[in-house]
């Protein structure tokens, strides 16, 4: 059984998150927090706690993960925020969380997330992906790979296609290519596609799980196929 903990000051996302969670047939436990301090003084131990940002103040969810990774006990549950707040999503990978889901819930996303994490639970598995780490406004900005649809080269910049936003920076195509390799594949000399956003393809074009369509290369067609489907194999082992 997997132990899940849902804080949010919202009793209604509480009920709604609870609802979502039952959906996708998995056998768990769930308990409902509307509190930093209510958590805490359950002392319980979960695997999994999906948290808002905000709960009674502006990114006091944040001061929640610090203080539960700051914990000495083995055990410590994946983090998934569930924020209506944009601006505290690259904060939330300086926790090492798990994911991020923007409210309202896009209930699609949130079964595939949810997915991703349980296997992780359950294979033991507990440390999260390692985030991309980028030079954007002059700071350092830690972006979750599962966020990324796809990485577009424009000139001397890259940009990052994510959900409800482009992040626009200094890079190059061919040095993320070679970073990224095993969840992202060059299908273009223009487009990195994230593997786990595929939701079909054709020998001219790949269509992401977003509806968004790209040019897929003819000389990296083969490739790509290949690279797909070894991704596909990995995930559902």
């Amino acid at each position: 059984m997997i132990r899940i903990a849902i804080c949010d000051k919202e009793k209604d996302m509480q009920s709604y998150l609870s609802a979502l969670v039952s959906e996708q047939q998995v056998d768990c436990e769930i308990r409902g927090y509307s509190s930093s301090e209510e958590y805490l003084a359950d002392n319980q131990k979960f695997d999994l706690l999906f948290l808002d940002i905000k709960l009674q103040n502006p990114g006091d969810g944040l001061e929640l993960a610090r203080e539960i990774r700051n914990r000495g006990c083995f055990r410590k549950p994946l983090i998934i925020f569930i924020t209506a707040y944009k601006e505290y999503v690259y904060d939330a990978f300086d926790v090492d969380a798990f994911q991020f889901l923007l409210k309202p819930v896009d209930e699609e996303r949130f079964a595939k997330v949810f997915g991703r994490a349980v296997k992780q639970i359950l294979t033991g598995d507990r440390q999260p992906k390692q985030p991309l780490v980028i030079q954007f406004a002059g700071a350092s900005k830690a972006v979750a790979l599962d966020s990324i649809y796809y990485v577009e080269s424009q000139g001397h910049k890259v940009v990052l296609h994510m959900e409800g936003e482009r992040l626009e920076y200094y890079a190059k195509l061919g040095a993320l290519e070679q970073e990224l390799y095993g969840q992202f594949f060059r299908i273009h000399k223009g487009y990195l596609v994230n593997l786990s956003f595929v939701d079909g393809y054709s020998k001219s074009a790949v269509t992401l799980s977003n509806g968004e369509k790209l040019l897929i290369s003819k000389y990296k067609y083969a490739d790509f196929v290949k690279a797909y489907l070894e991704y596909v194999a990995r995930e559902h082992q």
